[in-house]
């Protein structure tokens, strides 16, 4: 078992994602994470470079989800949902 501490709003980042990656729960989403780190997914480029691009997923995600976000409250505010 492994335990993580997280803000909640970094939790709330983390449900974000399981939802836009499909994951069934975060523990899925984190499990299949560490299943890439361990099995050495493009071991070739090395583990910094793999994370590199991982981090620069979750950044598009992120960008994506937050202007999701502006739309959905533009919407909101417009009475056009």
């Amino acid at each position: 078992m492994v335990s993580v501490r997280l803000s909640e709003d970094e939790y709330a980042a983390l449900r974000q994602l399981c939802v836009v990656a499909g994951a069934r729960s975060v523990s899925d989403l984190t499990r299949d994470a560490m299943r890439m780190l361990v099995n050495g997914a493009n071991r070739d480029s090395g583990a910094g470079s793999y994370m590199a691009d991982i981090r620069a997923q979750i950044g598009s995600i992120e960008k994506k989800l937050e202007q999701l976000s502006v739309e959905i409250e533009m919407s909101k505010g417009s009475g056009n949902y």
